[in-house]
């Protein structure tokens, strides 16, 4: 019975034979008991005290059970108490009507002392029950929005590290290009001019350097361009195996002292996609390049054009080591993966790979083949028709 020592109700009712009957009872449970004779004595009461159940009976001169009900239940101090009418009247007009105005529960006279019991436990269970999940949804309330608030937090420091590195590219590769263009063109000069094997060997390394340099500003400019949205992309239906074959073509220019081996399986129905060309054969250059620089150019690099559904997709496949989880868990970051994915450690190829991608709406997913290497597959949505 202790257990009960805490929970309060008041009766209401104003025979004063009836407030004892059930005053026994109940503080024989335990139930610490307080009692009203008339309606605005038990609001009075009410609204003074905690009490985790009220029983109200119905018929009383003045003010009845239902006008009090009505009015507990409308006060925001006492609207979450649980309310048992007392009734002599079992009717079912009488039953609803409680219901309506906010009773949880009805008990009929004479008393019935397991029974009342029995509806007081469960309507104090009820409560009890109510305001601990009311406690529970307001801790879960503040732990989602301290989350919330360190996720935005966390969010608006990646931004602004996404936005350093940005501005960074965009730096060196502005501040790059006008001393590389002298660079260039003073070693090609020198290079055209009579000079000993071991002279000729340092213009040759000299113009290998700058070369990467200015891949390097020219990747640069276009992860800038494209993650400011300066970049403007005229968007066309192509045909996936021209542009496969445009890009072999000019990567095979760019690189003329590259024995290129390239397999190209293309789609005899020549699938159509809405691109942007020079873009796309970007990413063909890029892919091969990362290919070459880390595989080697011994063994060809395969490349096949598929329809699936109603999907484009391009698989690249080489014959290299393959990506370390590491790698992959950074493929697409700028600089993420740094010297992991490519021998000269620039870390972004594949950032603008996936940038050009995300504009055109295609999938992008990279991993190792099963027998040796990398595999990448690269999806489009297809032109039907």
């Amino acid at each position: 019975m202790g257990k009960n020592n805490e929970k309060k109700i008041l009766i209401v009712d104003d025979v004063a034979r009836n407030i004892q009957i059930l005053g026994n009872i109940l503080s024989g449970n335990g139930y610490q008991i307080a009692y009203a004779q008339n309606g605005r004595q038990a609001i009075k009461i009410a609204m003074s005290q905690d009490f985790d159940l009220i029983l109200l009976d119905i018929m009383m001169p003045d003010m009845d059970g239902y006008k009090v009900c009505s009015l507990l239940k409308n006060n925001d101090t006492t609207a979450s108490v649980p309310i048992i009418f007392l009734t002599a009247k079992a009717d079912m007009d009488s039953i609803v009507k409680g219901f309506e105005i906010g009773g949880q529960d009805y008990i009929t006279k004479p008393f019935n002392s397991a029974e009342l019991l029995a509806r007081v436990k469960t309507q104090i269970q009820l409560k009890t029950q109510k305001q601990q999940l009311k406690e529970s949804n307001v801790i879960l309330e503040q732990k989602v929005n301290e989350r919330t608030q360190e996720l935005q937090k966390a969010n608006k420091m990646l931004e602004k590290l996404d936005k350093t590195k940005s501005d960074f590219l965009s730096i060196i590769s502005h501040e790059l290009r006008t001393p590389l263009n002298g660079i260039v063109g003073l070693t090609n000069l020198l290079s055209t001019t009579a000079m000993d094997s071991s002279q000729n060997e340092y213009i040759e390394h000299l113009k290998e350097v700058s070369q990467r340099l200015v891949r390097f500003s020219d990747m640069a400019l276009l992860i800038t361009s494209l993650k400011v949205n300066q970049y403007k992309p005229d968007f066309l239906a192509v045909s996936v195996n021209h542009l496969a074959k445009a890009a072999i073509k000019e990567f095979n220019r760019l690189h003329e002292d590259l024995d290129l081996k390239v397999k190209l399986t293309t789609n005899d129905d020549k699938p159509l996609i809405f691109a942007d060309s020079d873009l796309i054969k970007q990413v063909f250059i890029l892919i091969i390049e990362n290919a070459i620089k880390y595989a080697g150019n011994t063994e060809p690099l395969d490349i096949t054009i598929k329809v699936e559904s109603n999907k484009v997709i391009i698989e690249f496949k080489d014959s290299g080591p393959g990506f370390s989880d590491d790698a992959l868990a950074h493929v697409f970051e700028l600089f993420g993966a740094g010297d992991i994915l490519h021998v000269e450690g620039t870390g972004l190829s594949l950032a603008a790979v996936k940038l050009i991608m995300d504009m055109h709406n295609g999938k992008v997913e990279i991993n190792n083949s099963r027998e040796k290497g990398a595999l990448l597959l690269f999806k489009f949505d297809l032109i039907e028709g």
